[in-house]
């Protein structure tokens, strides 16, 4: 594990962050932060912890004495419910990926989504988005984006799940009921070709949504999914999940770090772990 080494400094050395989740032993995040630290001069240190019950969330984190973590599947609700004050967008879309201790109290954070945005950006103007799937993921990027000018329609392939897209006032299709146009962005939320070859529509309805898109995105990191590779060949714009876990990674290391640096700074110190 690479650490900040010490240096000179009026701050605190060693502060410990971590990672809580259950898998963790794949996670990316102590290489992205520790690098970080490491060419910041920080005197910080990032490891992983296997959380297996959620309901210890709290009482681990004091336990460690972690100045802040960051939270992964299936424990993001649960750090909601375990931070003492926790910012208005994770209210909303009940899910906490970023807890910082501060003067005794535990604030709650959700970097994910407007993590997404400022890769979004990156790619050029966007106007309006298809968000396929209808999971927790694509329900903090619609709402996000959402506040942020966008325009955004959900497909999914069943009804049931798209009812609370419906309540919240989306534009919402079923893939029997989807017909494609065009919009600005593809962005994947479903599992779709994470261990398999499968896309997330109907190969017909995909390729003509493709066709008409400016860009695509997939929120799965790691590999060139199908959808992906749809996309490379008809030569869009594009990122996977790792641009996301990127820039989320970024925002909440501004909060680690009590803004000490600028965006621009972090993102020079971290984006190199995408290369490692």
């Amino acid at each position: 594990m690479i650490c900040a080494k010490k240096v000179e400094t009026d701050m605190p050395l060693e502060k410990l962050f971590a990672l809580f989740g259950n898998p963790v032993h794949h996670s990316k995040s102590p290489l992205m932060h520790n690098l970080a630290f490491h060419t910041l001069g920080y005197p910080g240190c990032y490891t992983r912890w296997l959380l297996e019950d959620s309901g210890k969330l709290r009482d681990t984190f004091i336990g460690l004495g972690l100045e802040g973590a960051n939270i992964t599947v299936p424990h993001k609700e649960a750090a909601m419910r375990a931070a003492d004050i926790v910012e208005p967008f994770a209210l909303e879309v009940r899910a906490v990926n970023t807890l910082i201790y501060k003067e005794g109290k535990l604030y709650g954070y959700n970097t994910d989504a407007p993590g997404f945005y400022r890769a979004l950006k990156k790619l050029g103007p966007v106007r309006n988005v298809l968000i396929m799937g209808a999971g927790g993921t694509a329900r903090a990027l619609s709402l996000y984006l959402r506040s942020q000018g966008i325009d955004v329609e959900i497909v999914n392939r069943s009804a049931p799940r798209l009812e609370w897209f419906k309540k919240e006032g989306f534009v919402c299709h079923t893939w029997d009921t989807f017909k494609p146009k065009s919009h600005d962005a593809l962005i994947n939320c479903t599992s779709a070709g994470l261990i398999d070859d499968a896309l997330p529509m109907p190969k017909p309805l995909l390729d003509d949504s493709l066709k008409r898109a400016k860009y695509a995105v997939d929120v799965i990191y790691g590999k060139m999914t199908p959808f992906l590779k749809e996309a490379t060949a008809l030569g869009l714009p594009h990122f996977d999940g790792s641009e996301m876990l990127l820039q989320q990674g970024i925002l909440a290391f501004d909060h680690f770090t009590d803004h000490l640096y600028s965006l621009d700074e972090i993102e020079a110190a971290m984006r190199p772990f995408l290369t490692l």
